[in-house]
């Protein structure tokens, strides 16, 4: 099935990607991973919740934990560009028969929350709390030096459909992977910041989350992380990686929070602004498609994800399967 053509016009407009949250069965676990390991900062906490934000980032969070029975994924968030666009999406969500609900977020304003088209939690919102900038406070970065939130990659149950339903919103098809016999998506990233992406899917059993990733300044940094977690109890939590891959060209490496949530650490993937930019076509079969070089990806990082609160996940009646590691 081809990817449908980019949607310039949207009902409304959404910037991009914002945060996460996460439901964490042990605060402090998480709290060292996130903080002592990978060098989040923290904006605010308490016996329930921490916020967290990147070096380069200006909003109160880009990650929330909340202590919870259950090891899961409370909602996707997206900024859009102003406050006239959360009524927009408001209205447009509601004539598609989705739940809306106006809801209240501490250091955001106006916050919408909704599904998508597989029930996925998805959250809109223009105003959050700004911070003062840490970018140049160099004695604040450690572990990663993580810069900022990139994107969240989801499992579905059919790529096609989650596809035409981001498409509709605005996301725009950067690269793909296409099942030659079927003739149907295996997988695509889609964004709408200039990158490569802001949210990708995956077929498997979904909607379930794969992993958010953030961006770190060099490959480098990767390097000193894996030194980093293999010196201080962590060397198990290394899935995947280092690698590069041939899809986004993004040098990467996947690791495993104390629930589970996978965290990808990645950079130097490619600016994709241009609205005529074509897609790239990938075949599920090439062995570059998802690693250029390195390791082959292990069973557990097409399998393992992260359910959503509430949700539960469908099998893909895809049967297509890319280069499994033995």
């Amino acid at each position: 099935m081809p990817i449908p053509a980019p949607n310039l016009y949207p009902p409304f407009n959404i910037l991009r990607l914002s945060h996460v949250v996460f439901g964490v069965k042990d605060l402090a676990a998480s709290r060292k991973f996130y903080v002592d390991i990978l060098g989040l900062q923290v904006t605010d906490e308490d016996e329930q919740t921490i916020y967290l934000r990147a070096m380069e980032e200006r909003g109160h969070h880009c990650m929330v934990l909340r202590k919870s029975e259950a090891s899961e994924v409370h909602s996707l968030s997206f900024k859009v560009f102003d406050e006239g666009e959360l009524d927009k999406a408001h209205d447009w969500f509601a004539a598609k028969g989705h739940t809306v609900e106006w809801v209240d977020r501490p250091y955001q304003g106006r916050t919408l929350a909704t599904t998508d088209n597989y029930g996925m939690p998805i959250e809109f919102y223009f105003k959050m709390d700004r911070l003062a900038p840490i970018h140049q406070k160099y004695e604040l970065y450690k572990g990663v030096k993580p810069l900022r939130i990139d994107h969240f990659n989801c499992y579905s149950q059919s790529v096609d459909e989650s596809v035409a339903f981001y498409n509709e919103i605005g996301f725009r098809v950067t690269e793909y992977t296409e099942d030659e016999e079927s003739g149907r998506l295996w997988a695509a990233w889609t964004h709408r910041k200039g990158g490569v992406h802001d949210i990708a899917f995956t077929n498997g059993l979904g909607p379930r989350l794969h992993h958010t990733a953030f961006w770190v300044p060099t490959p480098l940094n990767i390097i000193d992380l894996c030194d980093l977690m293999a010196t201080t109890g962590y060397v198990s939590n290394i899935e995947r990686g280092p690698g590069r891959h041939g899809i986004s060209n993004a040098f990467f490496l996947y690791i495993l929070d104390p629930d589970g949530h996978r965290i990808e650490i990645y950079c130097s993937d490619y600016q994709t602004v241009d609205p005529d930019l074509e897609a790239i076509k990938w075949d599920l079969k090439d062995p570059q498609r998802q690693t250029l070089w390195g390791a082959p990806a292990p069973r557990s990082w097409f399998e393992h994800g992260s359910t959503f609160t509430g949700v539960e996940p469908k099998d893909s009646d895809l049967a297509a399967t890319p280069i499994i590691a033995p």
